[in-house]
């Protein structure tokens, strides 16, 4: 099954969706990227994942661009705005699903608050995506 996760930055959600899906089941063919991409993955997104195993420090965000000819079978968008500006895909897509999540990267105050906020959404992605691969 190719999937992919769709966000804006491409910097949090859809990278922590990606590396949980991957972890999930090896044998899903997984890609993320973004609307607008961000330059880079957030190091917290990196750090909450390092805690449960998943290593995301290398991935790099991607625009959506280079996947609009692909086909898949599962485009998937974790944020309003790239649910609402999701291009067309001319390759095919067996069925286009909304998950929508709060943005970690907009959390406020220190370190910690900031890396609680990246660590609630990646486990409400965690059981989302569970249920929805289930």
């Amino acid at each position: 099954m190719r999937i992919l996760v769709l966000c804006t930055g491409n910097s949090a959600r859809s990278q922590m969706a990606e590396g949980l899906l991957r972890a999930h089941d090896p044998s899903l063919e997984v890609f993320s990227a973004g609307t607008r991409p961000a330059a880079r993955v957030h190091p917290a997104a990196v750090e909450a994942m390092r805690e449960v195993g998943v290593d995301i420090g290398a991935a790099q965000p991607k625009n959506v661009a280079q996947f609009v000819n692909q086909a898949f079978d599962v485009v998937v968008t974790v944020c309003d705005d790239a649910n609402e500006t999701c291009p067309v895909f001319l390759g095919t897509v067996g069925r286009r699903r909304h998950i929508g999540f709060e943005d970690p990267a907009r959390a406020e105050g220190g370190p910690e608050d900031v890396l609680a906020a990246f660590r609630r959404v990646r486990d409400q992605i965690a059981g989302r995506l569970a249920d929805f691969v289930a």
